[in-house]
This record gives structure tokens, sequence and C-alpha cells, in this order.
């Protein structure tokens, strides 16, 4: 076997062929820091290479550029308009958006497929995901996505609106919302909404209270005439962290105006439309002991038959038993939040109408049993009636009702309803 002996020399050399090959790996593993004037290999060093990797790149790269709103990470989003995708330089291929738990959401894009947005209104408090992809006009994609959460119930509020969209009703029917949530901006909400009539009567809205708002012209609405609610209230901030949700466009008709004349003293009402009466019915008012409210109410509810229980209204008796308790009243139509009505009564007899006061409140018509008997006088008023008339009832001897006690807003003058204007 041949014995290779290395030489001094020869080590000297080897160890710094070694050294030189350690030196060029730590060259190349380095990140940055090194002397700008420091250079690589023959190729032109690595800021050279690093520039045209970078140039290459920028030229693969799509020119669309998407914008998602709101912003990836955003909370207290709106329920109707927030959520929207754009592009630019480009044309949206494909849009998708789910909930947190992975339902989807139906959504569309444009025809110039440039916009998309989703096409149901979202959820409150959820958490949505939006996934999208655009392609510029070299066919190159960009892509995008993003997270959000909706307003919760706790920081968001709602007007509970009457009446209902598309409803004919008369012309004492104000426009009422009572909200969900105290509301301590009262400007900035009442700016939000706008009540318009086809007739052109000023319309003006009045707080009751920091719940209730309602609006009404100075006089009864014009028979005929059409009722356009706008509620705009998506992100006005009705109280300290707490946001509107509604965007809504109302419509309602006004039917022929009708007047029904409550003499408590004659015993008889006279139903007018257009100010000629048509009919004159015999009525029972309350007794001298229970009388019934004076002033002009508006019709809120109707039932064909319905439950009067005097415990309910605070008529009871030693045992704490309603002083009455009728299951079946017919033909009722409520005048009152506090328990004022209108209705058929078939347990007194015939002869009172017209002649005796002998209620608990409220305005008896002679009607029979079971409210089958289409020839009543209680029967008549009722199936002539719409939500919205107006009773206006006189001679009581009983203080006028309140304009916040059902809807009655009509016993406060004008300028006193003006001046519960927030606007």
């Amino acid at each position: 076997m041949e014995k290779r002996v290395m030489t001094d020399s020869k080590r000297r050399k080897g160890l710094m062929a070694a050294s030189a090959l350690l030196g060029g790996v730590l060259l190349l593993s380095a990140c940055g820091g090194g002397d700008d004037g420091a250079k690589g290999g023959g190729d032109g060093g690595d800021s050279t290479s690093q520039a045209k990797a970078d140039e290459a790149a920028a030229e693969k790269a799509s020119e669309a550029q998407i914008k998602i709103t709101p912003k990836d990470g955003s909370d207290n989003a709106s329920i109707n308009n927030a959520a929207k995708v754009t592009v630019s330089k480009g044309t949206l291929t494909d849009v998708s958006m789910e909930t947190a738990s992975g339902a989807a959401v139906d959504g569309e894009i444009s025809a110039d497929k440039k916009t998309w947005a989703p096409s149901v209104q979202l959820e409150r408090s959820t958490t949505y995901k939006i996934t999208a992809t655009a392609k510029d006009s070299d066919g190159r994609a960009a892509h995008e996505n993003a997270s959000f959460t909706t307003v919760s119930p706790a920081n968001s509020f709602i007007g509970n609106f009457t009446p209902e969209d598309g409803s004919t009703v008369g012309v004492g029917m104000p426009v009422s919302i009572n909200f969900d949530k105290a509301i301590t901006n009262k400007a900035a909400v009442q700016k939000g909404i706008t009540v318009s009539s086809s007739s052109g009567q000023e319309v003006v809205g009045h707080w009751f209270n920091a719940n209730r708002l309602d609006f009404r012209p100075e006089d009864y609405w014009k028979g005929g005439s059409t009722v356009t609610l706008k509620l705009n209230l998506d992100g006005v901030e009705g109280a300290s962290g707490v946001y509107g949700v509604q965007q809504k466009t109302v419509t309602f008709k006004i039917g022929r105006n009708q007047v029904s004349i409550v003499d408590a003293k004659s015993k008889t009402m006279k139903v007018t439309q257009d100010g000629k009466t048509i009919k004159t019915i015999p009525i029972s008012a309350g007794a001298p002991e229970n009388k019934t409210y004076q002033g002009r109410m508006v019709i809120s509810e109707k039932f064909t038959e319905t439950r009067m229980n005097g415990a309910t209204v605070g008529f009871t008796d030693d045992d704490g038993k309603g002083e009455y308790d009728i299951k079946d009243v017919p033909h009722a139509m409520r005048l009152s939040t506090s328990g004022t009505f209108i209705h058929g009564n078939y347990w007194a007899a015939d002869s009172i109408f017209g002649n005796v006061n002998t209620s608990h409140g409220c305005v008896g018509l002679n009607d029979t049993k079971g409210a089958k008997d289409p020839n009543t006088e209680a029967a008549w008023f009722y199936n002539n009636s719409i939500i919205g008339d107006v009773v206006d009832v006189r001679n009581t001897g009983d203080k006028t009702v309140a304009p916040d006690n059902g809807l009655n807003g009509w016993n406060m003058d004008w300028a006193a309803w003006k001046e519960g204007s927030a606007v």
C-alpha cells in the first residue's frame, strides 16, 4: 500500500482553501446589514439578483385591485349596506360570503362585474367572511379576503312603526314610532326620518318621551292622499355607542274622511264622512261614577270578539277580582292604551242605548252575542270603520284623554306639538 505523506506546505494550502470555502458559505447565507460596497460573485451580487426577481414578480402580478368593505377586523358593521366588494383595473370573477359557521350568504356581481353586494339583509351580532377573486385585462388573477362582525343588538336600536306598509287607514292615523332603546340624540334620529304626504301638508314630529316619536300634520290627513315614511337610520348614533340599523321606505293610503262624534249627553253618535252625517247611532257611554274620556281618539285596533276583564284596568271587587270579566265582547275597537273601547254590548237591555250611560268608561253600541248578526248597530259601525278613523267623544264631564294615551296626539294644539320636535 502506498503511503501518502502531506508536507507542511500542502497542509497550509488545504487549510487556506477550506477557510476560503467556509467564508463563501457564510457570505452567501448572510441576511443584509453588510457593506453596501461589498459585491458578490460574477453575477452582479445579491442586490442585483433581488431587483431582477422583484421586477419579474411585478411583471407577473395582476393589475386588478380589489377593495372589500367593511375593512378586515371591523365590528359594529351595518346589517344593510356595509358589505361590498369593488374592483378597479379589472373585473370580478368570483365572490363568496359566509358566516363564521359556514352558512353561505347570497349575493350578486353587477352586470359590469365591477361590484358585488349581498342580496339579503345581514343578521346582527354575526361574523362574516368575504373572499373575492378578480382578473385584469391580461387575465391575471388577484385575490382578497376580509372578515367583519355586524352590530350587536345591545349596540343598536330599531323603531317599531305603525301603520303598516301598503295599508289603507283613516284620516286620524299618525305615524307612530316606538324605539327599543332610549334615544338621547333625538335630533340626529329625527333627521334620519322623513314623513311626507302627496297632499303637500306640512308634517312634524313630536317626541312624547325617549322612546316614542309621532308624526302628523296640523289637521287630519287629506282623504285619498298617500303618505310616505322613510327611515334612514342606518349608522345613526341614537345614544352613546348605540346605532340605528333600519333603512326602509313605507307608504300607506289615506281612505275616506270618516269622523264619528259621540255625544255622551244626548247619548248618540253621528257618523260623518267628508263632513256629512251618514248615520246616527244610539250609544251608552260611561256611567257618572266611571265617565268616558273626552277628546279625539283614533281607532288603533279592531277585534271581532275580545275578552274584557275589569282587573286589567283597575276595576276590582274586594276580593281583587275584576268587577266584570266578559270573554266575548263583540265588535270591539280600541281608542286608548289604557283600555277605552267602542264596542258592541249584548248583555245590557236594548232600552239603555240612547237613554242611559252605564259603562265603566267605554262607548257601547247595541249588539248580539257571537258577533254574527250584521244588522246590529255595532256590526254596522265595525264593518264601516278602519284603523285610523277618528272617534270624537264630547260632553262626558271627564278630562280629555292624554295625547300619548293611544294614537291621540290630535288633543294637543299645533304650537305645542311643534315644540316637541327635536329638529
